[in-house]
């Protein structure tokens, strides 16, 4: 059985994350990595920070801290608000450790000694009102290619082209807003990209068959415009320095590492991490899920802005260091997550962000409501209206009244234990046959990373247990069969103990409360086989319950317009 090894996109240390970057990456990485713990896998997901470029300068800059300090208090910020989505990493580190430091500049110097890294001299951006040589993102200005007027010199973030500094129009300076920019010659490390173009095409179509069509087709479109060096060096105070051994001139002018050289070799520094951190006399094996791991599957989750760097620029990196490290076996991209039809930004704060987002609900209605809206095949928008209805008809109406008028109904006129009534009878082997076969499709589904499909899956589930009671109508056969109404209550618990376990990976804190709600010996279950599906025997008689609190409280009308109110909603609303 392979190890499976996970990993989500770094957020950017610039701030709190906003739900599109929680469904694009983090959320369906976590989704994933429980469900395959489930299922029995070893699995490790590592996540990260993403602490070095611009980005932290500047915020730091605004925030009136030291670099190092705010990075510091922003990854305990953004790790607070992953726990409250119940996220479980099993290492959430950052990409400032020494542990990554050693290990980019490990990668630098083997590209170098294989002949893939090139000092050159070249133009670059420079501000006499700031005093300093300007980094991508510290210049903006309009991209040539759409015109969007806040692009900023790495990447415009409307048409997600990749640009450098003297690409832009009417560029200035992201510090003071100077337009009195000159373009001055200083040196920079290029990793020589365009000489593994062909090691990397080759890889593609040897590992790519199945990864979704979004991935494959920006990864494609990348190698047939080909593959450019580019420059892995910036003018930075923060950042992994260039190594004095390897680039003594280049080290003595403060040169660092560009943050997307150094950000994906983050996830095997935070491995590392993860390895060192371990106590008690616990040992962890960080460098086997990485160098020649053979036996492990490695998973990528990702938006599709980040999909060149890690189907394109980290394989060449990887490829051109020469030795065994760990390359992707599956990258799973994402749309866009949109707010009404446009963009949710970090940058603008438009949208909801994820720590207000739980200000206003439990986790577990934001995850459920994002992996069964997923952006998978095309954008997909949240509005509150959307929100509403699927949290009111699936959680609340479907899961949630079903599993209360359950309990509530069966103590009221059997007592504390779960009845016995009588065996089994066809409308319950029915059931079991149904139940078998829904819960293939929801493995089956999430087996091969189509969320939207596994949450419709899910939700039939729930469906069906609600379809039973209904046929069943416990209420009125226990006026003339109270052994047919215990029987009926009886199998309904026993849908309600399966739903607990396999509804886990999607709303864990709920899953809980209904497992949590019986007392079954020995109750040591992580998934149900199909055997189990259709027996539906896991709570038997006696077996003590209790009815646990509203799982789901309804969304009202009062509610939803507050919503409205603090986060905006339809644009002409």
């Amino acid at each position: 059985m392979a190890r499976h090894l996970v990993t989500s996109a770094l957020p950017y240390i610039n701030g709190i994350k906003h739900l599109g970057n929680m469904v694009g990456s983090m959320l369906p990485a976590d989704v994933y990595s429980r469900y395959l713990r489930q299922r029995g896998h070893d699995v490790l997901y590592i996540c990260a920070t993403d602490e070095h470029g611009t980005p932290a300068e500047l915020a730091a800059k605004e925030a009136g801290l030291s670099v190092a300090e705010f990075c510091a208090q922003a990854h305990d910020a953004q790790k607070a608000v992953y726990d409250g989505f119940e996220l479980a990493f099993d290492y959430f580190g950052r990409s400032s450790s020494q542990q990554t430091r050693e290990i980019t500049q490990h990668f630098a110097r083997k590209l170098n000694e294989n002949g893939f890294i090139e000092e050159r001299a070249i133009r670059q951006v420079y501000s006499p009102v700031d005093g300093r040589f300007l980094p991508d993102r510290y210049v903006e200005g309009t991209c040539p290619h759409c015109g969007y007027d806040k692009a900023r010199g790495d990447q415009c973030e409307h048409c997600t082209r990749v640009l450098d500094p003297t690409d832009l129009l009417h560029p200035r300076s992201a510090i003071s807003g100077s337009t009195e920019l000159e373009v001055r010659e200083t040196k920079h490390l290029f990793l020589l990209q365009s000489k593994l173009q062909a090691e990397v095409e080759a890889w593609i179509d040897a590992v790519s068959e199945q990864w979704p069509h979004l991935s494959t087709s920006i990864a494609r479109k990348w190698l047939t415009e080909g593959l450019h060096d580019r420059a892995i060096t910036r003018d930075l105070d923060w950042g992994v320095p260039v190594p004095a051994d390897t680039w003594p001139e280049l080290a003595a002018e403060g040169k660092v590492f560009y943050v997307w050289f150094d950000a994906p070799i983050a996830y095997i520094g935070a491995t590392k991490e993860w390895a060192d951190a371990a106590r008690d006399g616990e040992t962890r094996d960080w460098k086997s899920w990485w160098y020649e791991a053979d036996d492990v599957r490695y998973t990528e989750f990702m938006a599709k802005d980040n999909v060149p760097f890690h189907t394109v620029m980290f394989p060449a990196t990887e490829l051109g260091v020469r030795e065994p490290w760990k390359m992707v076996d599956f990258v799973k991209g994402f749309n866009w997550l949109t707010y009404y039809g446009g963009k949710f930004s970090t940058s603008q704060k438009r949208g909801v962000f994820t720590d207000a987002a739980l200000e206003i609900l439990p986790a577990d209605y934001w995850r459920y409501f994002l992996i069964a809206n997923a952006p998978e095949s095309d954008d997909s928008s949240f509005t509150w209206e959307h929100f509403t209805a699927t949290v009111n008809k699936d959680l609340a109406d479907t899961l949630g009244n079903f599993v209360n008028r359950v309990l509530s109904f069966s103590r009221k006129r059997f007592g504390d234990e779960v009845p016995a009534g009588r065996a089994a009878g066809e409308a319950e082997a029915k059931l079991g046959e149904q139940i078998a076969h829904l819960l293939a499709e929801y493995e089956e589904h999430m087996e091969a990373l189509q969320f939207r499909k596994a949450a419709a899956a899910l939700r039939a589930l729930w469906s069906a247990g609600n379809s039973y009671l209904e046929e069943k109508a416990p209420w009125l056969e226990i006026k003339t069969d109270a052994d047919g109404a215990a029987l009926t209550l009886r199998t309904a618990m026993n849908l309600i103990h399966l739903y607990a376990v396999v509804s886990e990976p999607f709303i864990p804190a709920t899953a809980a409360a209904m497992r949590g709600a019986f007392a079954p010996e020995n109750d040591t279950a992580t998934w149900v086989t199909a055997e189990q599906a259709k027996a539906l025997d896991a709570v038997t008689a006696g077996t003590a319950f209790t009815v646990p609190p509203v799982l789901f409280a309804k969304i009202t009308e009062e509610d939803l317009e507050s919503y409205r109110e603090r986060f905006g909603g339809a644009p002409d609303a």
